[in-house]
C-alpha cells in the first residue's frame, strides 16, 4: 500500500471507501478507521490493518435513525435514545433485522449490530458522500492508545490505511458509551462520550454496568487490555517516582520534577476526558518507566476516563502490547 494521503476532501475520501479502501476519519469521539459496512473484504481489512481479533465487534456508523432502522429493529426504549443522543457519542446495540445487508465480520457473527450515528459534520459529510454504512473502529493499532489526532492516526497505521481525512483535533476524546437494547432493559456495555447520567434521565431508569463474561463480545471496548501506552499505568497515584510521569487532575497536584501533563485543572472530567488520549501520546513518546496517574472521580464523563485507564493499565496479553 502507498503513503497514506492526509486529506480534507471528503469526495476523495468517499471514492476510496466505495472501492473497498480504509479511510481513517474524525468524528467528535475519537478518529475512526472506515471501511463500506456492506464488503466483506474491506471490513476484513479493518482487522488486518489494526492487529483486531476478529470476535471484536466493529460499530457501523450511519447517517441518520432512518437509515439505522434499515439495519436494525428497535424497541421503543432504543428509539428513545436515539432520539434523544443521535448525531452524538452513543452506541446501540440491536437486534439485526434478517434483510440487514451489513457484513456479518462486523458483528463478529453475532445476531446482533452496534450502531451510531456520529456528530462530527465531517463524518456525516463522508457517510453521506460514500452511500453506503462505514464500520469504523478506532483507527490505531489494537490495544493501543486511541487516536485523537491525525498525526496519532499515521504513527499508529500511516502505510496500512490508504487516506486520513482530516477534522482537526477530537472534540469528546474518548469512544462513544455503547449500551444495549437487547433485552428487556437497556445495559451499559461500554461507558464512553455521554454520561450515564443522561442516558437515565432520558429513561427514567437506572442502568446498569455490565460485568466481563467469559464468550463472544456484545461491543467494542469490553477486552481486559486496551488503549494501552508503552509504559505501565500506575493507578490512584498520590505521588510519581523520579521516572515515572505524572498524569494529573485537578488543581492540588504532587510535586514532581519529571514529565507531567494535567488532565484539567479545574477539575471537569469533560475536559479531561477530551485531553486523556492526546495526554497519554506525549507522555508516552518520553517513554517514562511507568505513567502514574492520579485519581479521577467517577461522575460525569470520569466514569469512561476510568474505564480506559483501567483497560489500558490491565496485564498486556502479549509481549508487543497488542491487544
Amino acid at each position: 500500500m502507498p503513503d497514506t494521503l492526509l486529506t480534507r476532501d471528503v469526495a476523495v475520501a468517499a471514492a476510496i471507501i466505495r472501492r473497498g479502501g480504509l479511510v481513517a476519519f474524525a468524528t467528535e469521539t475519537v478518529y475512526g478507521l472506515g471501511a463500506n459496512a456492506l464488503d466483506d473484504k474491506a471490513v476484513a481489512s479493518v482487522f488486518a490493518a489494526k492487529g483486531r481479533p476478529q470476535f471484536n465487534p466493529l460499530i457501523t456508523h450511519v447517517e441518520s435513525i432512518e437509515a439505522a432502522r434499515a439495519l436494525a429493529e428497535f424497541s421503543p426504549l432504543a428509539m428513545r435514545l436515539a432520539k434523544h443522543f443521535w448525531p452524538g457519542p452513543l452506541t446501540l446495540v440491536l437486534e439485526r433485522k434478517e434483510s440487514c445487508p451489513v457484513s456479518l465480520l462486523a458483528s463478529a457473527g453475532l445476531s446482533s449490530i452496534a450502531l451510531r450515528v456520529p456528530a462530527h459534520p465531517l463524518a456525516l459529510d463522508l457517510i453521506r458522500a460514500a452511500g453506503v454504512p462505514v464500520v469504523a473502529p478506532s483507527a490505531n493499532r489494537s490495544g493501543a492508545i486511541s487516536p485523537t489526532t491525525p498525526a496519532h492516526v499515521l504513527a499508529s497505521l500511516g502505510g496500512r490505511i490508504d487516506a486520513i481525512l482530516d477534522g482537526g483535533p477530537s472534540t469528546v476524546g474518548v469512544e462513544s458509551t455503547v449500551v444495549s437494547c437487547l433485552g428487556a432493559e437497556p445495559v451499559i456495555l461500554r461507558p464512553g462520550g455521554l454520561a450515564r447520567c443522561r442516558i437515565e434521565e432520558a429513561l427514567g431508569m437506572t442502568l446498569r454496568l455490565a460485568e466481563a463474561t467469559p464468550g463472544a463480545l456484545l461491543s467494542p471496548g469490553q477486552l481486559e487490555s486496551h488503549y494501552a501506552p508503552h509504559a505501565p499505568l500506575r493507578l490512584a497515584a498520590t505521588s510519581a517516582g523520579p521516572n515515572e510521569a505524572l498524569l494529573a487532575f485537578g488543581a492540588d497536584i504532587p510535586a514532581h520534577a519529571g514529565a507531567m501533563e494535567n488532565l484539567s485543572p479545574g477539575g471537569d472530567t469533560g475536559e479531561a476526558a477530551a485531553n486523556l488520549f492526546a495526554a497519554l501520546h506525549r507522555l508516552d513518546a518520553l517513554q517514562p518507566a511507568a505513567i502514574a496517574v492520579m485519581p479521577i472521580p467517577d461522575e460525569g464523563l470520569g466514569e469512561a476516563i476510568n474505564d480506559r485507564l483501567r483497560r489500558a493499565a490491565a496485564p498486556r496479553r502479549h509481549p508487543t502490547g497488542a491487544k
